[in-house]
């Protein structure tokens, strides 16, 4: 069956599964496109995991595209000044890359850093407001390729779509579906300590070296041998992000782990008194990211190591590309509905997207291992 001359085109149905932000971006990029789009996310409650994050350029620029630059900056987005790599052991600056608007000029975008709860807040209400349909509580126990897609859910419910979209993250079940057996991640030998702390707890110390850290609107990274710290301002410089990275000890499988301040302590002994368990995992480059009219995207499909502060990013380009590609099949004239054309030329669009994200996000991952090692040795 095609479409008439002048007949209104039905709006793809674009079930995304998880409301991280990869998939918010997804959602957000589809909707724009005139997609309808349903967001399946098993939690029973939004409640981002990881305290603060990083948006680089490239990201920021993608902020930008859908509008959301002063939300985000209303959320308690800093622009920094500055990256500063520090030596682990006495905090000499070992070199810097200039922020603010000579970060602009450089990378054509600014770079921020904001805590994840407000940023995935800004993506979720744009979602909404758009006129996604959030479904909290439901758990994806099934995904049927043939034929038209379905997810089925924990309890029996079956919901039937144009294309799913798995943005399930790094233990994605659409990962399985999409390869065909199971793809758990693997350990990367190291873990993070991940803390916030309030203005009011640092300036407690009345130390002139702390206030400098919290008053510059920088991020700094403490580099030695095999481990290294980041530190930077969110919430408008009223909290500040620590993240402690070093090897992993953790027994196998752990995703999260209670932390043992003791243990830290002793770790990061004889570093730069100022820098005084989140294991990290990866997954091997994926064949394929499509199956029939289901897509992978953010880690899902290319998990990338925090050392480059890019894996967020690459997901939220991953969403906005996908959905302007899926916007743009969404208005060509005369386009199948309903038979074998249809879901072949949505596979066409799908395939497209990975052969367009496939090298950059390859390229991504390989920097971020390169930067751990230049980190940690």
């Amino acid at each position: 069956m095609t479409t008439e001359p002048g007949a209104k085109q039905q709006p793809f149905k674009v079930i995304v599964v998880g409301a991280g932000l990869g998939g918010l971006a997804a959602a957000i990029s589809s909707l724009r496109g005139g997609c309808e789009v349903t967001i399946l996310e098993q939690a029973p409650a939004i409640s981002p995991i990881g305290a603060s994050i990083q948006i680089p350029p490239n990201a920021a620029r993608v902020i930008q595209h859908f509008g959301l630059e002063q939300k985000l900056r209303d959320a308690g987005a800093i622009q920094i000044n500055a990256n500063h790599l520090k030596r682990y052991k006495d905090g000499k600056i070992l070199c810097s890359r200039i922020g603010g608007e000579k970060m602009v000029r450089d990378f054509n975008g600014p770079w921020y850093v904001i805590h994840r709860a407000d940023y995935h807040g800004v993506m979720l209400d744009e979602a909404v407001r758009l006129g996604a349909q959030l479904r909290l509580n439901s758990k994806v126990v099934d995904i049927k390729s043939s034929d038209a897609p379905q997810v089925v859910l924990e309890g029996g419910e079956v919901i039937t779509a144009d294309v799913i979209v798995g943005a399930d993250g790094l233990w994605s079940a659409t990962r399985d579906v999409v390869l065909g057996q199971p793809s758990p991640p693997v350990p990367t030998g190291d873990l993070a300590y991940r803390g916030t702390f309030s203005r009011a707890q640092l300036e407690a110390f009345q130390d002139p070296s702390i206030d400098e850290l919290i008053n510059s609107r920088c991020t700094y990274n403490w580099i030695g041998p095999d481990r290294h710290s980041v530190f930077y301002p969110v919430k408008n410089s009223t909290a500040f992000n620590l993240v402690l990275i070093r090897p992993d000890d953790l027994p196998a499988g752990s995703r999260t782990a209670a932390g043992d301040v003791d243990e830290m302590k002793m770790t990061y002994e004889g570093w730069d008194p100022v820098s005084v368990p989140y294991p990290f995992h990866t997954h091997t480059k994926l064949r394929t990211w499509v199956k029939d009219n289901i897509v992978l995207i953010g880690d899902a499909s290319h998990p990338s190591l925090p050392y480059q502060a890019q894996g967020a990013a690459m997901a939220v380009e991953d969403g906005l590309v996908l959905g302007l590609l899926l916007g743009r099949l969404q208005t060509t004239e005369r386009l199948p509905r309903g038979d074998q054309d249809k879901r072949a030329h949505i596979n066409s669009i799908l395939l497209l997207f990975e052969s367009l994200r496939k090298k950059r996000t390859t390229t991504n991952v390989k920097g971020a291992i390169a930067n751990r090692y230049m980190c940690e040795s």
